[in-house]
C-alpha cells in the first residue's frame, strides 16, 4: 500500500471565535464530542484507507504549549501514524504554513487546513491521468475564498485568492492532494526566496498555479457538503449536523 503525509496548518488565533479560543485552540474547539482536527484526521483517514497509509502527520502551530502539542500526537498515534509539530511564528500566509514542514514535502502529500469539515469523494486522488486534486465546492458569493477556473475536460487552469470579481464559483475549500510533494516544496521556496506576495502574504494558490503552468494536471474534488468552523454560527451548525 501506497504511503502519505499529511499536513495540518492550524496556527491561526481563530479571533472570529472569541472568547472560546482564548483558552482553546480554534481546531481543538469541541464538535460532536470530539475535536475539529480530530474528526478531520479520522475522516481523512478513513477514506483514503483503501489506497494509502498515512504514515505521518504534521501539525503546523503556533505558541499552543506543551498540553496542546501532546493531545495532537496523541491524535495521530490513534490513528496509526506518527505524529510531528513544527511551528509557523509569523502569520505570513498559506504557503508560508506548509513551508514550515518543508522537509515533509516529499511524494504524496495531503494538506488540510483544520478550520473545515467536510464530506466528499476521495476516490478521485486513485486517478491515473492526474498529478493532484484540489477540493472544491460551488458557493453562491465566492469572494471571500480561493477559486478554481476550469478547461473543457475539467482540468484546474487558474487559481486566485478572494477576486473583486470571480470568474467561477468554485471555492476552495482547503483540502489538497499532491503526488510530488518535492515539486510544491519548490515552488513555495521560490515564492519566499523572491518574496513573491499576494494580498500581503504568501498563498499556497500562487505555488499551486505554478505547479499547474509547469504541467502538472490538477482536478476538483467533489464536496458534498462543506462545514467551515471558522465562525461562531458555522460551529452551532456543525455541532447538530455532525
Amino acid at each position: 500500500m501506497k504511503e502519505i503525509t499529511l499536513i495540518i496548518p492550524m496556527a491561526g488565533m481563530g479571533t472570529r471565535l472569541r472568547p472560546q479560543t482564548l483558552l482553546t485552540p480554534k481546531p481543538l474547539f469541541p464538535i460532536a464530542g470530539k475535536s475539529i482536527v480530530e474528526h478531520l484526521v479520522n475522516f481523512i483517514a478513513k477514506s483514503v484507507k483503501n489506497s494509502y497509509k498515512i504514515k505521518e502527520i504534521v501539525f503546523i502551530i503556533g505558541n499552543f504549549g506543551k498540553k496542546v502539542e501532546e493531545q495532537l500526537l496523541q491524535i495521530a498515534e490513534k490513528n496509526g501514524s506518527k505524529g510531528f509539530i513544527r511551528y509557523q511564528k509569523e502569520a505570513l500566509g498559506t504557503a508560508h504554513a506548509i513551508f514550515c514542514a518543508e522537509e515533509f514535502l516529499k511524494e504524496n502529500v495531503f494538506i488540510a487546513f483544520a478550520d473545515t469539515l467536510f464530506v466528499a469523494d476521495f476516490d478521485v486522488i486513485n486517478r491515473e491521468d492526474i498529478d493532484g486534486v484540489i477540493w472544491t465546492k460551488k458557493v453562491e458569493d465566492p469572494r471571500q475564498f480561493g477559486v478554481v477556473n476550469l478547461d473543457e475536460n475539467g482540468y484546474i487552469t487558474e487559481m486566485e485568492e478572494k477576486p473583486e470579481v470571480p470568474k467561477s464559483n468554485l471555492a476552495i475549500i482547503g483540502i489538497y492532494f499532491l503526488k510530488d510533494g518535492e515539486a510544491l516544496r519548490n515552488e513555495i521556496k521560490y515564492l519566499i526566496d523572491n518574496d513573491i506576495k499576494s494580498k500581503g502574504e504568501y498563498q499556497l494558490t500562487d505555488a499551486l498555479y505554478n505547479l499547474i503552468q509547469k504541467g502538472k494536471k490538477l482536478v476538483p474534488g467533489e464536496v458534498s457538503e462543506w462545514m467551515d468552523c471558522g465562525n461562531k454560527n458555522a460551529v452551532l451548525y456543525t455541532h447538530k449536523r455532525w
